[in-house]
């Protein structure tokens, strides 16, 4: 899999429902800490402390160009000056094509990941990763 193919996994697995900016690079950080050979063709991702702990810009670009053929929806949050990223019809259907490719422990965790950043807050989110992975904390803003 490559990491396209994981952010649109990623993607999928919340059945169109969108994700904030913060839920998506987490949920892709964790899957790649936690399964760190996820992602055995081309580049990985390079995730690095940041504002709000492990961040990666490419998990953006991935975004875009999973946009740009349809399979993406990314658009303004309507609250704040953010985008939200979530699968397209056509993104959820090849999505869950890529999840059923992998083994069944595999895809249940990308699907509990998905469903645990997504249900916590912008805060509980943060300050539970930055508790799991403290290494994430420099750089941060968040003092929450």
């Amino acid at each position: 899999m490559n990491r396209r193919d994981l952010t649109l996994a990623m993607l999928a697995a919340s059945g169109g429902r969108p994700y904030t900016p913060v839920q998506i690079q987490k949920a892709l950080f964790l899957v790649c800490e936690t399964l760190p050979d996820v992602i055995s063709e081309g580049p990985t991702f390079g995730f690095e402390p940041y504002d709000y702990g492990p961040f990666d810009a490419a998990v953006y670009q991935e975004a875009e160009a999973l946009r740009n053929v349809g399979e993406a929806i990314v658009a303004p949050s309507g609250i704040g000056r953010w985008n939200t990223y979530a699968a397209s019809d056509l993104g959820i259907e090849r999505g869950q094509r890529i999840l059923q490719t992998i083994p069944e422990s595999r895809r249940n965790y990308i699907q509990s990941v998905s469903d645990w950043v997504r249900s916590q807050s912008f805060s509980g989110l943060v300050k539970s990763i930055y508790d799991a992975y403290p290494q994430m904390r420099e750089n941060s803003i968040f003092r929450g």
